[in-house]
Formats: structure tokens, sequence, C-alpha cells
């Protein structure tokens, strides 16, 4: 929730507004909008028209605009379900006043450029659609990156990947907000109008660390992984055969949990879940430093870290670690080249590792053969061969070792 500066109009929630620019606002008739009122749709409404009962204005129409009838936005509001005109009203930008002509003669930086910084942040707009003080901002913000050298592809990545994230990062915010503190309320029973009032005073008190908390996480994570990349570098150029350009040498780890579909039939949903949540949360908090989890899609986890020496004496450990009653993990671990992209990894080495865990059984760890190699001699690990496994996708058959605990 990052916060925002006010209008350059100053239409805070004690500026009245006329009907007819609240109707402009939300795209419909002063009719349709006087309707609205009499028929109780628009809380918090008592005869004055501000930016926050003007935001309720705008939800009823994107619901209408979804087939929803004006009986069932009733009972919505009714029951506290549409407590969002001030909050929504708190976190929108000001009103657009530049055309896409203007932003590139303000900016610099030609239209379709513009288009495409739009589209990577995940934020698509038409080219018609007039633009905010905000948007002016940012852009000068892009233009001064690009100015001081940064390649305009790698900042489109960058923006990717920020808008990912970001985009994730609100997603949670506003469902957790919802479950822990939108349903209590409505389930007590509180009025719409009031539930409106806590839940924008609870943003308003938030707002303000949300920045520097992420500012905080961001220049420390940063810095770790600038000393990666140094680290990284200087290990490449001592080795033979470094990877061609745009490519990165890797360890890959793919790790699930053996026999989960079963388990969401048999315990259900919700306990599935829980054993999900308990398994990552144990491979997050022992993976090697210089590890990461990429992505967690269901029960799977994707791990990438430049040492698979470490990563494989991790994976044997992992089972220990995980006090759990549910399915063992299974694991799969390969060394090769991946072609980094928008924060994530891809390339043929990338699809064998995937395939090397669906060859694994619950509790075993399953390694290739540029693994074993790197991790040779390794103190607490044994590598028994288990022989040539043709993998799916893949024409040549791929030499596989089983990885446990014992003496190296």
């Amino acid at each position: 929730m990052a916060e925002r500066r006010s209008s350059p109009e100053g239409t805070g929630d004690d500026t009245q507004l006329t009907l007819a620019q609240v109707a402009a606002r939300a795209g419909v008739s002063v009719s349709t909008v006087r309707r609205w009122v009499q028929k109780g749709l628009v809380p918090g409404y008592d005869g004055r028209w501000t930016a926050a009962t003007a935001a309720y204005v705008r939800v009823i129409e994107r619901l209408r605009a979804r087939g929803h009838t004006l009986e069932e936005i009733k009972r919505a509001g009714d029951q506290g379900q549409l407590a969002v005109g001030p909050i929504e009203n708190l976190l929108s930008a000001s009103e657009g006043r530049y055309t896409l002509r203007e932003l590139t003669r303000a900016t610099g930086l030609q239209a379709s450029v513009i288009e495409r910084i739009f589209a990577a942040m995940g934020m698509a707009r038409l080219p018609s659609e007039l633009l905010s003080e905000e948007d002016l901002e940012m852009l000068r913000y892009v233009a001064a990156m690009l100015d001081a050298g940064l390649p305009p592809e790698a900042f489109l990545q960058l923006a990717r990947v920020y808008g990912h994230a970001l985009a994730q990062i609100a997603d949670a915010e506003v469902r957790l907000v919802h479950l822990y503190v939108h349903e209590p309320l409505m389930r007590a029973g509180v009025a719409n109008v009031e539930i409106a009032e806590q839940m924008e005073a609870l943003a308003r008190q938030l707002m303000p660390f949300v920045v520097p908390l992420l500012s905080y996480m961001h220049t420390r994570l940063l810095g770790q992984f600038v000393e990666q990349d140094v680290i990284g570098h200087m290990e490449s150029d001592l080795s033979d055969g470094a990877p061609e350009e745009g490519r990165l040498r890797v360890a890959i780890v793919f790790a699930d949990l053996a026999g989960y579909a079963r388990l969401t039939v048999e315990q259900g949903d919700e306990e599935a879940l829980g054993v999900v949540e308990r398994f990552v949360e144990a491979v997050e908090q022992s993976l090697p430093a210089d590890a990461r989890v990429i992505k967690t899609l269901g029960d799977e986890v994707m791990i990438v870290g430049p040492d698979p020496a470490a990563l494989a004496a991790w994976a044997v450990r992992l089972g220990a670690m995980i006090d759990d009653d549910g399915p063992p993990p299974r694991i799969g671990i390969h060394y090769g080249e991946a072609l980094y992209r928008d924060g994530d990894y891809y390339g043929r080495d990338i699809n064998q590792a995937a395939r090397v865990v669906a060859r694994a059984s619950g509790g075993e760890v399953l390694a290739t053969r540029s693994v074993v190699e790197e991790a040779a001699g390794l103190d607490g690990v044994t590598f028994e061969r288990i022989g040539e496994v043709g993998l799916k996708g893949f024409s040549e058959p791929t030499e596989l070792f089983i990885a446990a605990s014992g003496r190296g």
C-alpha cells in the first residue's frame, strides 16, 4: 500500500463535489446516480457528495457492468461487503490530465516505449486514456534511469519483475486485510459505513510504514545478491568453459511432496495446504545462504543456487528437518546453464531438473552426473549410481544417482 499525494484539485474526503462530477467520474448519467441514491445503494450519503461517496458510485457502476442487479448490490451493501469507498478514494491516483503525446514531450520517451513500460508493469492502459500527475512522475524516474545508462531491455525486464512482485504484495495486502479485518467486522454485524471507516483508518496508519519497510528489505537483499554475483563471476572466470553470453551456470533443484494429490483427497484441502505451508517454510528456513526459492507451484518448489555441493548436502538433510506426518519430500538436482529472463530461469537444463524430480520416490534425492562431479568427496553425502534413465522430452538418457546421508 503505497501512500499517494493529494490530488492537485485537493479532492479529499471533506471536499464537496457536484452530482454532475460524481456521475462523470463513474461514467453514468446524473439520473442513474439519483436512482441509486433513492434505492439506498450509496453508503454514507447524507445529501453531500464527497470523494468517498463518489468512490462508492464507481464501485456500483463496475458491479453493474459485471451483470449484478441493483438488488444484489443493495444486499451486499447492507451486509458490509461494499465497505470500500473511503479506502478506494485514499488509494486512487489523481485525475488524468495528460495525453500520451504530452508525456512524450515532457519525458523524452517515445510513445511506444511508454506503452511497453505500462504493459511490463502490469498496468496496461489505452493510449487514448488521460494519464495522471503520478504517471508523469513515474515516467520521469524511468527516463532518468535510462539516461544513467541502464539499457532499455534491462529496464523492461526489471519492470516486469517489479510488477509481478508488487502485484503479489498488493494482492496479499488486500486478501489478508479482508480475511483478518473485513470479514470479522461483517460477522460481528458492524454497519457498512463503520466498517469502511475502520478499514480506511487502518490503511492510513499502515501506509507510512510500508515503503520504508520495502526499502529496507530491498537494500539488504540487494547487497546480498551483489556479493553473490561478485563471487559467481570470480568462480566462473576460474572454471573451464564459461557460459555463453546471457546465460548463468547454476544448480537447479525441484522439490515436491510425494503423494500430495492423495493427501488432498484423504484429508481435505485445508489440511493438505497446511502440510505444504510447513514444507515450504522448512525449505526457506534451511536453504544455504546463497540459494533461494524462485517460485512455488502447488506443492512444488523450484530453487536455484551457485553451489551444487551445498544444495546436495542440504537436500539429503531436508527430510530430517521436516517434523511432519505428511508425505515425504522428493528432490531432483541438476547443474547446468540457464537463460535468465524477468527474474526467472529457462532452458534445457531447467527442464531436465524438473524431469529428474519426477523420477524420484518419496524421501529420495536424485542427482545428475554434473552434480556428482561438483560434489565429489562431499563430507556426509554419498552418491549411488542408478544408471542411465530416459527422461520425458529428452532423446538421450540421463545418468542418475541417489544422494544420501553417509560418509563421503
